[in-house]
């Protein structure tokens, strides 16, 4: 039966994504109020610019102030899209205080405090859903943290920002540099006009740290996650790769250690075979892979961001939440039982690409297999070419076999202080194989 009393929302942000979420709240109410079995309303919106143009939404739902909103006794649930730390989390905390469940699209807050906040959500029996901070329209969370909840997850490979993807695929189709591919995203209106947290990987750690902490059931930060950005990425890495069969992506790799004891977090540019799904991933879409005892390899695909996609996300969670407000019950929160540690990348094992920069002449390729044979990390592939403009240098690139990242480093160390090495080019992992 339908429940009479509507279900009270108070928005807070109203840009790209939650100027989308209220349009959806307002032309799909029928339906949104028949699949929770309530109807659900607008309490209000939390703006800092009131007197912006918003095409139609109420002018009287409109406020600057946040923290009053938050507060009103008759609110159910609150939708977070503004961003950021704080005043996002003190919002969110008071929201659980009076009452109220709160849905975030907020990667950076959760990945920083997520803790803290399933605690305070846990202490005032209010719901934390944030289907959408992770990557947009994808389901990814909730087939984690309930899907697979019988299953044991081992690894998390993903494509989890589209800018840096966007970036990546345009070197590797065109041929073109990162400054001009960059270019072409902020055109396009794929990169921020400052995109220091997506080029630098800021964006995907946060994400990285959420989807190990759910995939792990233990709890893992954004400080706990390796990040590397793509910034260095040349195009000799991208044909580089080509001539191996690969791709280069910038991907976050969330593992189970081989004995369960710990788990890693991290986030870096890698080669992929082209044969594996990710490789295949284009333009500024998403991709995760997930591997799990029994389920097997699963692969979840799609816009990872945008204003529609990430309000789909977003909606999900409400009607979700809405139907444990009338339920009276919650959904499940954190889980984080096994209380693993987070290892430190020095214990990473995976396979390297260096590109060196050497003199050209006899007996340095015997040189620097020495160095890696001293340093045990086994050799592959060498590939060693001359410069055509006659400068007495060659280009040496050595993939190697799996090696623990503390070895590869302590090797590279070493090959910086050989006489015949002018440079190291570039050092690549390389993955999904």
């Amino acid at each position: 039966m339908m429940r009479t009393r509507p279900l009270k929302v108070a928005l807070l942000g109203c840009g790209v994504v939650g100027s989308e979420v209220a349009r959806i709240m307002t032309t799909h109410a029928d339906d949104l109020a028949a699949r929770i079995g309530a109807p659900v309303e607008l309490a209000g919106i939390a703006v800092r610019r009131p007197d912006r143009v918003r095409e139609g939404i109420p002018a009287e739902l409109i406020t600057t102030d946040a923290m009053e909103l938050v507060k009103r006794e008759d609110v159910d649930v609150v939708i977070e899209v503004i961003g950021g730390i704080e005043p996002a989390r003190e919002l969110i905390t008071t929201a659980f205080a009076h009452g109220a469940s709160v849905v975030s699209a907020n990667k950076a807050l959760v990945a920083a405090d997520g803790a803290a906040l399933h605690a305070a959500a846990e202490r005032h029996g209010a719901d934390l859903y944030y289907e959408a901070a992770v990557a947009g329209a994808i389901p990814l969370v909730r087939p984690l943290r309930e899907s697979l909840a019988g299953d044991k997850v081992n690894r998390v490979l993903g494509i989890v920002n589209g800018t840096t993807n966007f970036i990546l695929d345009k070197m590797d189709t065109s041929g073109a540099g990162y400054s001009e591919a960059l270019d072409e995203a902020t055109a396009l209106g794929y990169a921020e006009a400052d995109p220091t947290a997506d080029v630098e990987g800021f964006d995907a750690a946060a994400k990285a740290a959420i989807l190990a902490g759910i995939a792990f059931h233990t709890r893992v930060t954004i400080d706990d996650v390796h990040r590397e950005g793509l910034t260095e990425v040349t195009a000799s890495d991208i044909a580089s790769a080509k001539r191996m069969g690969c791709t280069v992506k910038l991907l976050a790799i969330c593992e189970r250690a081989a004995d369960g004891a710990s788990v890693t977090a991290r986030v870096h540019p890698a080669m992929i075979p082209l044969s594996h799904p990710l490789a295949s991933v284009r333009e500024a879409y998403n991709a995760v892979f997930v591997e799990s005892d029994a389920a097997g390899q699963l692969m979840f695909y799609g816009p990872g961001a945008g204003g529609s996609p990430t309000a789909s996300a977003v909606l999900g969670d409400l009607v979700a939440v809405c139907r444990n407000k009338v339920a009276d019950t919650t959904g499940p929160g954190e889980s984080a039982y096994t209380r693993l540690p987070v290892s430190p990348m020095g214990e990473v094992v995976t396979r390297y690409h260096i590109s060196l920069d050497v003199a050209d002449k006899s007996g340095v390729l015997a040189q620097v297999a020495t160095v890696f044979a001293e340093h045990g990390v086994s050799i592959d592939t060498v590939r060693q070419q001359g410069r055509p403009d006659g400068d007495g240098e060659a280009s040496l690139v050595v993939v190697t076999h799996r090696a623990a990242d503390a070895a590869l480093s302590s090797t590279v160390e070493a090959l910086r202080e050989l006489d015949t090495v002018r440079g190291v080019a570039s050092i690549m992992r390389v993955e999904g194989e």
